[in-house]
């Protein structure tokens, strides 16, 4: 009789304490839910629920090859974006509980909206697909995609007609393109390679695969030491220049309140990179340090007045005339030189 007694007690404090664990499991998984949306900024604390806290006698943030007991936003341990981490706890009864969770933190100051203005308009042909776009002197350097038209063609600013055309084997769907040098890089959409052309020519001199990190290839810029691409996710990845398949480094794109996904066409000028957000009529002025995104242009107007009434033709083209950016979208008639401060 004892014995099943003991017994019994036993087996209430067994079914207890899984409860319990449950309990905590169950209450950590709903907190970190709520705030997948809401986020962190760096310095916040990682506030835990009572409910874990108080059974808990030690708590460590792990990410993989490191962890921190430490649990506020570091930028020692945190990116901006998306973080995927395991919070391990030691509680009071001796156990050892992980509960994987995902730690989004934004940009700690609001983005500026930045005014500008329109000060010249240029012609351009309505049936190029722009994906790159670029300015070296008076010339015009356009990527241009669609499988089956892809090309690599240059003009001069305020001409629609082209004094050079690359065009791309018909499976080819061309994608951003970058100048470094005396050379154009372009990537393609989904034939995980890219190209390397003269300058001058447009003659192809080789071709290098995309990085197994890269998804696709979007957008691509020069920042003098780096290429910078985009994959369609909120990711800037920095690749060696002499070997682009090579990622030397990836930062992730917010603001204050969101990481900006579909980040597309990139142009780098005075020390920021400036980007597309594909299907939205905005540019962001992103930081390259951190990928915080430091001020915001909004294009709708100029947008909904180009885009011939079709969803598909977004804004996608950013280039710089001196100080001047100049902009323009897919399948648009016109390239719009706009100032700012």
């Amino acid at each position: 009789m004892k014995k099943n007694i003991v017994l019994g007690f036993a087996t209430v404090f067994f079914l207890a304490s899984c409860n319990n664990k449950e309990k905590m499991m169950d209450t950590l998984a709903d907190y970190n839910n709520s705030k997948q949306d809401q986020g962190y900024h760096f310095g916040d604390k990682i506030t835990l629920p009572k409910e874990v806290t108080d059974d808990a006698e030690a708590i460590t943030v792990s990410f993989g090859d490191k962890e921190t007991s430490n649990l506020t936003v570091d930028p020692k341990f945190f990116s901006l974006g998306d973080n995927n981490v395991s919070f391990i706890i030691k509680t009071k009864g001796g156990e050892t509980l992980n509960q994987d969770a995902t730690i989004n933190v934004f940009a700690k100051n609001p983005e500026q909206n930045i005014n500008y203005q329109i000060v010249a308009e240029y012609p351009h042909n309505p049936k190029n697909f722009v994906e790159g776009f670029q300015m070296d002197g008076n010339f015009i350097y356009e990527s241009d995609g669609l499988t089956g038209d892809s090309q690599l063609i240059k003009y001069t600013l305020g001409s629609t007609a082209p004094m050079i055309v690359a065009k791309q084997p018909a499976d080819i769907f061309s994608e951003g393109c970058a100048i470094v040098g005396d050379k154009i890089y372009q990537l393609t959409y989904q034939n995980r390679k890219g190209f390397v052309y003269d300058k001058n020519t447009l003659k192809k001199i080789s071709e290098f695969a995309l990085p197994n990190a890269m998804m696709e290839g979007w957008g691509l810029t020069f920042d003098e030491k780096n290429l910078v691409a985009t994959d369609g996710s909120k990711n800037l990845f920095f690749l060696d220049v002499n070997n682009p398949p090579k990622v030397v480094k990836t930062l992730a794109v917010a603001g204050n309140t969101e990481a900006f996904e579909k980040i597309n066409e990139l142009e780098y000028h005075n020390g920021f990179i400036y980007s597309n957000v594909w299907h939205r009529p905005i540019i962001l002025k992103i930081n390259p340090a951190n990928g915080e995104v430091v001020g915001k242009f909004d294009f709708t107007k100029l947008t909904a007045e180009n885009d011939s009434g079709d969803s598909e033709h977004v804004l996608n083209g950013i280039a710089f005339k001196g100080d001047n950016m100049l902009i323009t979208g897919k399948n648009w008639a016109k390239i719009f030189e706009v100032s700012f401060k």
